[in-house]
């Protein structure tokens, strides 16, 4: 027979990973989870070097991602972006995700972008043993993807707001199971941008940029007819950045980011055979976004540790080479993903080169550890605009 259990066994390890919401310890049952976890894998080389953040960054092709509302106030025109991502590459060799991404400016305050995300989890073998023979049923080749647009405005000459709309699919499914089918649903992204005029502070000039987006706000997934819903990884990302603009050679930017999954955490039940567990709230999306700034069983304490942040580095020579370094945190009650992130950046002709690896300073190992990953984007028109010193 299909070892159906034997695979959802395996999407779902993968998933948890994806997600890195592994913990060891006793409270690893406080720990949030959500479907399609892989929408919150960085995609991108420059942001991954700088501890997997991006909503306050200067403007580059990959700013669907972490923040649209960036678009309006990139010096390029238009410019496209491609990134690929090896997932668990310590154990096989077939789990990626893969990220293109475009955008175009419209006149001097608007902009449009879109992108398609693919993550594969590989190839499953379905063998059947009849009488001590292993009998082939064949491959199954799970996969998950989002297809989303924004646009985004200039309300002022410092301040953006963007809206995007994202097609969610998540194929789990085996073809033998008649009750289980492809999940789909659709999510918004709710964006805005601050990027100050350069100021001039004492022998050098500065310039302060903030951010904020709430992704992923969209109805729950069913995978099996009458099976549990699972809430999206609606997310909220805030942050902040300065730049030290040394001279038109040189600058360096510090970046600090902060993130909380606006989904239910989960409370303590008893399940039908009487055992004490931890399980989700059964509520609307809607009111989980709401209910998951005050809902967490030890009060604000435990709110705090929902929250995970970061910080990253980066320094522009000649707006040519890019040098980056970042760290990540996440309570260790709530995930334990704790990494240093290392990143470059080369612009050759036209092309923007990125790559970037991440060591784990935590025990629970990271899906992506001693891993590198590589991101090329390319402008379409004329080249960086170098920001006039005041």
């Amino acid at each position: 027979m299909y070892r159906t259990h034997r695979f959802l066994f395996y999407c779902g390890l993968f998933l948890v990973l994806a997600s890195t919401n592994w913990l060891m310890g006793q409270n690893n049952e406080r720990v949030i989870t959500t479907g399609v976890p892989f929408l919150l894998i960085t995609p991108d080389a420059r942001a991954a070097g700088m501890g997997d953040l991006g909503v306050a960054t200067t403007p580059d092709a990959y700013s669907q991602q972490w923040n649209p509302a960036k678009y309006p106030f990139n010096d390029i025109e238009k410019g496209i972006g491609v990134s690929y991502t090896p997932y668990l590459s310590k154990l096989v060799n077939d789990i990626f995700l893969g990220n293109l991404t475009y955008y175009r400016k419209i006149g001097e305050r608007g902009a449009w972008g879109g992108s398609l995300k693919y993550f594969s989890l590989g190839d499953i073998q379905f063998n059947e043993v009849n009488s001590g023979t292993i009998i082939n049923q064949g491959v199954e080749r799970p996969n998950e993807l989002t297809l989303d647009l924004s646009y985004s405005l200039k309300l002022s000459d410092q301040f953006a707001m963007a809206v995007a709309g994202r097609y969610i699919r998540s194929d789990l499914k085996i073809t033998s199971d008649l009750d289980a089918a492809s999940a789909n649903t659709l999510g918004v992204d709710l964006a805005a941008y601050y990027q100050s005029d350069v100021r001039k502070v004492g022998n050098n000039s500065m310039q302060f940029r903030s951010g904020v987006n709430i992704s992923n706000i969209g109805p729950r997934l069913v995978y099996d007819i009458g099976g549990q819903k699972n809430f999206l990884p609606t997310n909220l990302k805030l942050g902040t950045s300065a730049d030290w603009i040394f001279d038109r050679n040189s600058s360096i930017s510090l970046n600090v980011e902060f993130n909380k999954l606006l989904v239910p955490s989960p409370v303590a039940t008893t399940n039908d055979a009487g055992i004490l567990v931890y399980a989700q709230p059964d509520v609307n999306f809607l009111q989980g976004v709401f209910d998951s700034f005050n809902d967490a069983q030890d009060g604000f304490s435990e709110e705090l540790k929902e929250i995970t942040w970061a910080t990253g580095l980066e320094y522009q020579f000649q707006n040519v080479l890019a040098l980056r370094t970042g760290y990540f945190n996440e309570s260790k009650e709530k995930g334990a993903r704790r990494f240093v992130t290392f990143g470059a950046g080369l612009l050759i002709n036209q092309m923007q080169v990125d790559i970037s690896y991440l060591f784990s300073t935590s025990s629970v190992r990271s899906p992506l550890e001693n891993t590198l990953r590589f991101s090329l984007s390319f402008d379409l028109l004329s080249g960086i605009v170098v920001p006039e010193e005041e």
